[in-house]
């Protein structure tokens, strides 16, 4: 029988990437052939259904399912005693579904550290462990960035190398050479890039219009490409007072509006579902990064005021059932 292809799927972040990198090292030390994705939380649902039905074996790192349906085919195909494919640390993903036999859920680290260890927990031969440790140093990287510690200066580097060579290019370097030490070129480029960061991130902070704790929202022109999770990121979990939903927002070159939504427990997803319409409002992602497509004819304040909305509604709804967005608006008007 011919051996299956093994199907890397993974994040696009740094910990994604460098959990990528680690699966590519090893399958490649198996002598395996590997397919690798790098891909957001909204097609990982698909990757995992078509790897399977495909006959090809799934490697999952650092994303989880995102719909029912696919956990439960999941479990309908999975068979005791054989390994799990599934490595994650989110906490949403250990609250929902911490239990599963093919998943190994560990919310102390990123998702690249969890499988780093259970890897180190299988007993490895000379050959594996050696990769092992040979990776292993750009793992700590990850999950120094992923988790805000902020032990390792390397770690802001390399998510600025993320934004300025894209994921597959820092998945490239980190195949043709998995060292997390930074070259003369690599240091002085994302070094230039956290320079002017922090700088877009003083301005931001100073224009940050905030309505209590329900919502921070950064005006268009502010933040750039590769600003948003990062910037995001410190509110959320750095701020004294974090608010529920941390959004930006961007005017795109064909005229329309784009606002990034970020939160924590799924605030962010739960707010999307109730403002797109697919119509005039689209909109997609996760339950902790989303995105909402306004029609140009909207106004930055009518983009807010839309979110504020749907974020009072999202309240009542967890505390009463039963409130709509229209039953909302009829109280505004």
């Amino acid at each position: 029988m011919t051996e299956k292809i093994l199907h890397i799927i993974s994040h696009t972040d740094l910990d994604g990437v460098a959990a990528a990198a680690l699966a590519w090292h090893i399958g490649q030390t198996q002598g395996r052939v590997c397919k690798v994705s790098l891909a957001s939380y909204g097609e990982v649902d698909n990757l995992i259904l078509e790897t399977q039905r495909t006959g090809q074996e799934p490697l999952v790192l650092d994303l989880f399912c995102q719909r029912e349906q696919t956990v439960d085919e999941i479990d309908k195909s999975w068979q005791d005693g054989v390994q799990p494919f599934l490595f994650d640390h989110h906490k949403s993903t250990f609250d929902r579904f911490g239990n599963r036999k093919w998943a190994v859920i560990d919310t102390g680290f990123c998702g690249a550290l969890v499988y780093w260890n259970w890897l180190m927990a299988q007993n490895p031969d000379g050959r594996i462990l050696e990769v092992l440790k040979k990776v292993g140093p750009i793992v700590r990287v990850a999950n120094d960035r992923d988790l805000w510690l902020g032990e390792m200066p390397e770690s802001r580097l390399w998510q600025g190398l993320i934004t300025l060579c894209g994921h597959w290019g820092t998945f490239a370097r980190l195949t043709a050479n998995p060292s997390a030490g930074l070259s003369e070129a690599e240091r002085k480029a994302a070094e230039q890039f956290v320079a002017h960061q922090e700088m877009r991130f003083d301005i931001a902070r100073e224009s940050v219009i905030r309505t209590g704790n329900d919502l921070a929202f950064v005006l268009d022109g502010v933040l750039e490409f590769g600003d948003v999770s990062d910037f995001c990121g410190l509110l959320l979990d750095r701020d004294p007072n974090p608010p529920l939903v941390a959004t930006v927002c961007a005017k795109r070159f064909n005229g329309d509006w784009a606002l990034s939504l970020r939160s924590r427990d799924g605030f962010a997803g739960r707010v999307l579902a109730l403002l797109k319409d697919g119509k005039k409002v689209r909109g997609g992602g996760h339950g902790d990064a989303s995105a909402l497509y306004f029609p140009q004819h909207y106004s930055q304040g009518q983009i807010r005021e839309s979110v504020l909305a749907a974020i009072k509604v999202q309240k009542e709804r967890e505390e009463k059932p039963g409130v709509t967005l229209g039953d909302l608006f009829k109280n505004l008007s």
